[in-house]
């Protein structure tokens, strides 16, 4: 039988971390972004009897895991019991014990046998505690950081109405909303709705006033994606209409509400300020020329209706969001793999990028606090696309031989590519700093090997 054990302490008291791990949400939250994995059921929380299943894809394979959970003890610990998976035999024990009146110790405990007795253990062991070591590290640091996150936040539970919820950053936002303990709407466009959504169809500007009113907060992420293909004038106006049309579909819907949300947080983009070259960016600086700041500016002003309405208006200008679970980096990611990543172009060009858990952690700020406006989501430390190309090579241990030039890039993107890839965008953070907000991840190589959960090759 192998063993693997990892504690850490948290500062928090040991009920509320207990709580944290029976609330709706808790299992997406710990499921880590550089795994493909599917919740295909989970019932009955963490008591004895409840069960779960999941799907993990590796390329074109998939594996299910069930497990059944026991040894219930409210408050201190819970177990997982593999029914049928990719070990022999699977027990984990999860156990949270007090230290001290405000701080907690928190265990994950396994006990494991692989398939194949001594052959399974010579070829698959370390490879095994490897992949255990470095899940449950990132386990541990994210289940701390959103813990510790609390006591900067008024605990009052909200209601929250999340467009784009089924996105990229609107999955991820989802689970963290909920194991803070706060209601969440999703909106969806299918139907029938089922629990905790309600219907909506931005492109006819159909939303009910009743599903926004009386809520806390309302969160716009919808949007086509921008990086999804070649700028086709088809492609152009869906992205543009699939923003404009949400926006206005929830400030109409506002607008109407019996009683108005206090606050809507809706995305913009750095593509607001266009190709700068090595000028630094608050939220102050006029927008740029181009397709992107065309949107982003469209995308603002009809946001900002809500402003004129009373509703307090927060406008995120994300960064390139880094994340291996789609996007940018989950582009790149098999190509530095294969040792065949380089610069783009010059590689003199600014990123303004973001961590995906700084980007959750902004929208939940401008949530919780007075922020109104415009606002950077952006690391403090904007690197030059060479910088980025260097940190990324790091972070998945392989050289960075092969630049792109820029015609190769303008060939095969067209306007997009000088719009993303070339563009030189050197934005700061100064309104999420200015009011307080801690960025957990402030340093590219740092948020990449969180992200890619740590080890060199990940």
């Amino acid at each position: 039988m192998e063993k693997f054990t990892l504690t850490t302490r948290i500062e928090r008291p040991a009920a509320e971390v207990f709580a944290w791990h029976e609330r709706p949400g808790a299992l997406g939250r710990l499921c880590p972004p550089w795994e493909k994995v599917e919740v295909v059921s989970a019932t009955g929380g963490v008591r004895d009897g409840a069960r779960v299943v999941v799907r993990n894809r590796r390329g074109p394979f998939s594996m299910e895991w069930q497990v059944e959970h026991r040894g219930y003890v409210s408050g201190r610990e819970f177990r997982d019991v593999q029914l049928s998976g990719p070990f022999a035999s699977w027990e984990h024990l999860h156990r949270v014990t007090p230290d001290g009146a405000a701080a907690c110790l928190l265990t994950d405990d396994i006990s494991y046998r692989l398939p194949g007795g001594a052959i399974g253990r010579m070829f698959g062991g370390g490879h095994v505690r490897r992949e255990l070591t470095r899940l449950f590290a990132w386990r541990h640091a994210t289940t701390k950081a959103d813990l510790e996150l609390s006591a900067r936040y008024d605990t009052r539970r909200r209601r929250v109405v999340v467009a784009g919820a089924s996105g990229l950053l609107g999955t991820a936002l989802v689970h963290f909303l909920l194991t803070q303990g706060h209601e969440v709407v999703r909106l969806v466009r299918r139907g029938p709705a089922g629990p905790g959504e309600a219907l909506w169809e931005p492109a006819r500007g159909e939303l009910a006033p009743s599903v926004l009113s009386g809520a806390d907060a309302v969160v716009n992420l919808s949007g086509e994606n921008v990086g999804a293909g070649r700028w086709s004038p088809a492609r152009r106006g869906a992205i543009l209409r699939s923003r404009v049309d949400a926006t206005r579909t929830l400030v109409n819907a506002m607008k109407a509400a019996e009683r108005p949300p206090e606050v809507f947080v809706s995305a913009s983009a750095v593509g607001f300020y266009g190709e700068r070259g090595d000028e630094m960016l608050t939220e102050g600086s006029a927008p740029g020329a181009g397709f992107l700041p065309e949107v982003c500016l469209a995308w603002e002003t009809h946001a900002d209706v809500a402003a004129r309405a009373g509703v307090r208006t927060v406008l995120l200008r994300f960064g390139v969001v880094l994340t291996p679970a789609g996007g940018a980096l989950a582009k790149m990611l098999p190509v530095f793999r294969l040792a065949a990543g380089g610069r783009v172009g010059t590689g003199r060009q600014w990123m303004s990028w973001v961590g995906r858990e700084d980007a959750i952690g902004a929208v939940y700020h401008a949530m919780m606090t007075a922020c109104r406006g415009a606002v950077n989501v952006c690391a403090p430390g904007a690197v030059t696309n060479a910088g980025f190309t260097r940190a990324l090579a790091a972070a998945v241990g392989r050289p960075a031989l092969f630049p792109v030039p820029a015609p190769v890039l303008r060939a095969v993107f067209g306007q997009m590519a000088d719009e993303t890839l070339l563009a030189s965008t050197r934005a700061t953070p100064g309104a999420l700093l200015d009011s307080g907000y801690v960025f957990r991840h402030a340093d590219v190589g740092a948020c990449l090997r969180h992200e890619l959960g740590g080890a060199p090759g990940a």
